[in-house]
């Protein structure tokens, strides 16, 4: 037969209540074989395009019958499930009557609807019932009396690399073994249950046998069913007797695969963790991904020699005829039509193309009865000479040691011996007629409860349904509460309790439940420690029950009550269905989390789903860590984006708004904490699994190195808090120092940190208050610089006394930098002094938008050691020590505050607006100048003549003033007061002994015209080197006017001790000289220039002789030093020092 290529189909589904409570919009369309997706955060984009055999859409356009099976409505090309069957499952079923191998497999992520496809639910049956009840519909039909048919049924799951026989309640420790036939090539299951079946009715009864079977694994293993593949395996034989009597045997072996969520591995953001690869999450996925893509490269003739990888995973074993060999096989891909899972959807899309150009050659599996049983005996004969014979010899060589040759000789061994006992079994089985094997399977078929078979007893009887995050898995399991008291509990209790439980948190004697006509109450057994909890409260004495109330008990069995004796005692608000979800939801609302979505953004939204979704996690985990005895704790914490380590000077901070989930590890004895993001969390609790199942299994866990543990972790730097570090004053070249306050992600303040921002040249220099502007804009082009100073901090913690570091993250000349302080090591008050320079080649508009509303997040460390415990630690349990934590907390937390929140950023608003309180004195200043100059023209005008008043030229220059930003211009006074130039001698010289900035020639003042002629002035400006003469600005020049500093200068130490107030140059009284009538300060400096020695000055200040002793040394020191002046150290004063120029008296230069 030629070539087939393996057939697919894609099949979306309708939005889920998730999507709908998102406002999800839908990325799919389907027209004829085309599937379409659109990409929502480029919706101006082409579409991507796929081409497949089927494209089915059961997103809407459908109607319920009233026996609730959906049809199409009216015109609609919705695809039923009869649809999906009469083109996909009829075919498998054909291909089964002709003896072709078939293979039918549905692939998705967890929810996109491949057991609404594979399996149904509810009356709307699906692929996998459908074909088994035709099947035996048309076995039903023969009437050939030479043809006679054996339908057998097996069911596994395979789950962490281990598989699970779902019609066997013994299934060995590491789950049974997967071994390849030597003759055939060929992987098989050894010990599998094989079922034989004579109708559709036992087929039903077996799939809810191991339907339960997965329920109540995935409940006491703590296994999360998304992760598992389930196998259906249908082995159809047709046996044709020919008219010589001789028998022929027309086989086929149908595989229906129910594969495991195809989430992305990289989707949890699981990154950085040691432990990652010893991890099976999404492994077997991962290879069959693999081998299709081996398979369709090896199809397309692109590469001549590959090595298909069947043997990475137990799935692609057994998967291996499927997709590789003698059968014809479909794939059905599940869509989910939302674009919340746009990545997920397109990742399925293009696993499902790439599938479709592998190609089969399928086989009709004919041959005549004795010559199979012949071959078994014969291989059978061959298998015992090679045993005999001292096993399988070996020739030494292939690079082999002689320990690993004699463990491949071992293992050839063992598959001989089983190949061996397998054909033995199929001996037997032969010999065996098929009516004694089916009257058997039936006897044992009947005997199978299964929970919940039973509807008539529920409409007269209370009992309690199970409840499980796969919806399939939901109501599987059911326990009636017989009047009088149903006791709960492990199997191993003595007496054994009515219903038995296992699992993490489960005791021996766990609750009692009393009915007493219909009356339900429910207490936990005294003394046993436990854990029940009624709609998502803890259990504590007894309590009556209502219909449909929750009841969970430990950390995975989850059921609810249905009462039909008393349906009037629900809650009336209670949706009309209870799932996993409303369950899970109800648990977080009584912890503190919100569930509701209304108001929510979409990325708030993502948030509260991971928390619904990692909360029983973390339940699990602590379940087994006391359970373990692992003296380590668990808290589900969320991370403000205020909170979060990082930053970016070219990126807005709404831009990273995304609360960030994670888990914070304790440990118990020494305090040291750890902070997993949900990725990790999610990896590790996995891992965490597997050892408890380990330990469930007999193993000794005790002694596995720690590197293996997934509870252990090295020590790590601890983020003690965070401080918000706002850029708002650098938009307009302003320096800002503060003292910030360090929050911890629980809002709770920490410390403090001492910071300072400073606009610089590129070499960290800091500029003069000249660079001061009014509009951020005339910034833009050009290159800016700045200067972050770390100075110090204070904390209040004493265990993080080890050592504190900073740390941050900029964007420095277009790359990303992570800065880090050294660490101060024994101390809580470090001082670390730590400054970068941080350059921006070209400031463009989003560099000015993150000045204007982002910060930088200082991320303050503290180093963690592994310390001694209290030895009174010692003695306690992991249970004990836990509660000895909760009540500490419950202590701490008095006022009613949660130890897991939102990261508070208050403290970071305080900072944001010291910054704006500064740029507002500023704007104020500019105004008070505004003011003065319109004050100055109307008295002006006021004083003159009646005749010369004119109101036109008087209203044009007030109006051109009120409606002027202003100009900034420069110009030049000169000092004339020898005591004003002593002081700032003074100031000089502290300069000098410190670290000589700001230091020079100080002539220069700069101030704000408001004016007619602003435009003249500045061409002026813009061709004297920014500078304009004194006598055209002196009516702008207000001197009373204290303006504020761009720099904040080191306040002078006066001999006593004592700091000296900045604004009045020490104790010097300069109020005579501070008039503030212009005239008066222009007639002022007529009389000082025209009286040369300055003597009425000097007279002036006589009285105050002791109060001006430092100056009046310092005017010594200035006359000396000016007859022999030194060389210039080329320093220039500070912005200070200019300010204070502005309030002396001057005069043009």
């Amino acid at each position: 037969m030629p070539d087939e290529s393996v057939k697919v189909a894609v099949r979306v589904r309708p939005f889920n209540q998730r999507e709908k409570d998102r406002s999800a919009k839908l990325i799919i369309k389907m027209q004829g074989q085309m599937t379409t997706i659109a990409n929502p955060e480029t919706p101006n984009e082409e579409p991507k395009s796929f081409s497949f055999d089927y494209s089915y859409w059961s997103h809407d356009g459908f109607q319920e019958k009233s026996d609730g099976v959906l049809e199409p409505a009216g015109g609609s090309s919705y695809a039923s499930q009869r649809r999906v069957f009469e083109d996909l499952g009829q075919g498998v079923l054909d291909n089964a009557f002709e003896g072709y191998n078939c293979s039918l497999f549905a692939y998705g992520q967890t929810g996109s609807g491949k057991s609404y496809s594979m399996v149904g639910y509810g009356q709307n049956k699906g692929i996998v019932p459908i074909t088994c009840d035709e099947m035996f519909k048309t076995m039903d039909k023969n009437a050939d009396p030479n043809k006679r048919f054996e339908v057998t049924f097996s069911m596994l799951e395979i789950y962490n690399e281990q598989v699970r026989d779902l019609l066997s309640k013994d299934n060995p420790k590491g789950g049974l073994n997967v071994r390849q036939n030597p003759k055939l090539g060929l992987f098989y299951v050894e010990n599998l249950k094989r079922v034989p079946v004579g109708s559709y009715a036992e087929i039903e009864k077996r799939t809810d046998q191991g339907t339960a079977s997965r329920t109540v694994a995935s409940t006491n293993m703590n296994a999360t069913s998304s992760r598992a593949h389930t196998v259906v395996t249908i082995t159809f034989d047709q046996i044709i007797k020919s008219e010589s009597g001789s028998e022929t045997k027309k086989s086929s072996v149908m595989n229906l695969v129910d594969l495991a969520g195809s989430e992305r591995a990289d989707s949890t953001g699981a990154t950085g963790d040691r432990l990652k690869e010893g991890a099976n999450i999404n492994k077997s996925l991962s290879a069959l991904g693999n081998v299709i893509s081996a398979l369709a490269d090896l199809s397309m003739g692109t590469k001549k020699k590959i090595m298909v990888p069947y043997r990475d995973s137990v799935l692609t074993k057994l998967l291996q005829n499927a997709l590789g060999g003698n059968s014809k096989t479909i794939m059905i891909a599940a869509l989910s039509p939302a674009d919340i899972n746009y990545d997920e959807t397109l990742s399925t899309l293009r696993y499902a193309d790439r599938a479709k150009k592998i190609k089969n050659k399928a086989v009709v599996n004919e041959n005549p009865l004795d010559k199979l049983i012949r071959e078994l005996k014969e291989e059978n004969e061959r298998l015992k000479k090679a045993m005999e014979g001292g096993g399988v010899v070996m020739q030494e060589g292939a690079g082999l040691t002689p320990e690993e040759l004699d463990k491949m000789r071992k293992q050839m061994e063992e598959d001989i011996r089983a190949q061996l006992m397998a054909n033995q079994a199929m001996i037997a089985e032969n010999a065996q007629s098929w009516d004694d094997k089916l009257a058997e399977a039936r006897t044992e078929t009947e005997k199978i409860d299964v929970g919940g078979a039973d509807n008539s007893r529920k409409s007269k009887e209370a009992y309690l349904i199970n409840l499980n995050e796969d919806p399939m898995l939901s109501g599987v399991i059911c326990h009636f509460l017989n009047s009088g008291e149903t006791s709960v509990g492990r199997k191993d209790a003595s007496p054994v309790p009515n219903i038995c439980l296992s699992g993490l948190s489960i005791q021996k004697q766990h609750a009692v439940i009393f009915n007493k006509k219909g009356v339900i109450e429910i207490e936990s057994v005294s003394g046993s420690g436990s854990k029940t909890k009624i709609n998502g409260i803890p259990l504590t004495g007894r309590k009556a029950l209502c219909h449909k109330d929750r009841i969970l008990f430990g950390s995975n069995h989850m059921y609810v009550l249905m009462n039909p004796l008393k349906p009037e005692t629900a809650d009336n608000s209670l949706p009309k269905e209870i799932t996993w979800e409303y369950a899970q939801k109800e648990i977080a609302q009584v912890k503190g989390f919100a569930t509701g979505s209304a108001g929510l953004s979409k990325e708030q939204q993502i948030v509260q789903e991971q928390v619904l979704e990692i909360l029983p996690m973390v339940s699990e985990v602590n379940a087994v860590s006391e359970e373990l005895n692992k003296q380590k704790s668990f808290e589900v914490v969320l991370i403000s984006a205020a909170a979060q380590e990082g930053g970016d000077i070219t990126q807005s901070h709404a831009s990273n708004d995304l609360v960030l989930v994670t888990v914070k590890m304790k440990n118990l004895l020494n305090g040291n904490t750890w902070l997993w993001e949900r990725g990790k969390f999610i990896t590790r609790r996995y891992l965490i699994q597997e050892l408890y199942q380990k330990f469930l299994d007999g193993e000794n866990i005790s002694n596995i190195p720690k590197e293996q543990d997934p509870f252990w972790e090295p020590t790590e730097d601890v983020l003690i808090g965070t401080s918000n570090l706002f850029l708002q004053s650098l938009s307009y070249c302003l320096d800002f120092e503060d003292t910030l306050n360090i929050s911890d992600y629980k809002g709770q303040e920490e410390g403090h940190l001492k910071v300072k921002l400073e606009p610089c040249d590129n070499k960290g220099k800091p500029i003069d208050e000249e660079a001061f502007v009014d509009d951020p804009h005339e910034l833009l082009n050009k290159p800016y610089h700045f200067k972050l100073t770390v100075e110090n901090a204070n904390i209040h913690k004493s265990r993080f006394s080890k050592g504190i570091m900073v740390k941050y993250s900029v964007k420095n000349n277009g790359k990303v930098e992570e800065v880090k302080t050294p660490t101060v090591k024994n101390t809580l008050t470090p001082t670390f002094n730590h400054s970068k320079v941080i350059s921006i080649p070209k400031l463009k508009q989003e560099n000015l938008d993150f000045f204007e509303s982002g910060c930088i997040t200082l991320s303050i460390y503290g180093i963690q050691e592994d310390t001694m415990p209290d030895p009174k630690l010692l003695k306690l349990n992991t249970r004990e020590l836990r509660q000895m934590e909760n009540m500490e907390n419950s202590t701490a937390n008095a006022s009613g505050r949660r130890a897991t929140m939102f990261g508070n950023e208050i403290a970071s608003d305080t900072s944001h607006l010291k910054t704006e309180v500064v740029l507002l004195q500023r704007k104020y200043e500019r105004l008070q100048q505004k003011e003065r100059r319109m004050q100055q023209i109307c008295e002006e005008w006021s004083k003159k003549p009646d005749g010369e008043k004119q109101f036109e030229p008087f209203y044009r220059a007030v109006s051109a003033v009120a409606n002027s930003t202003g100009t900034r211009l420069k110009t030049r006074v000169q000092m004339l007061n020898q005591v004003l130039q002593g002081q700032k001698y003074v100031r000089q010289m502290a300069l000098d002994k410190s670290d000589g900035k700001h230091a020079g020639d100080g002539d220069t003042i700069s101030l704000f015209v408001f004016d007619e002629n602003e435009h003249e002035l500045a061409q002026e400006a813009s061709q004297n080197n920014g500078v304009v003469d004194y006598h055209k600005v002196a009516h702008h020049h207000y001197p009373d006017l204290q303006l504020s500093k761009a720099k904040t200068d080191s306040v002078i130490e006066e001999k006593d001790g004592t700091q000296g107030d900045q604004d009045s140059f020490g104790s010097v009284d300069l109020e005579p000289y501070m008039n503030a009538d212009p005239e008066d300060s222009a007639d002022r400096s007529k009389r000082f220039t025209q009286n040369g020695n300055r003597t009425g000055l000097l007279s002036d200040i006589n009285t105050k002789r002791e109060v001006i002793k430092p100056a009046r040394n310092a005017v010594s020191e200035y006359s000396a030093n000016k007859k022999t002046p030194s060389k210039s150290n080329g320093k220039r004063p500070s912005s200070a020092d200019n300010n204070k120029t502005e309030s002396s008296a001057c005069v043009l230069q």
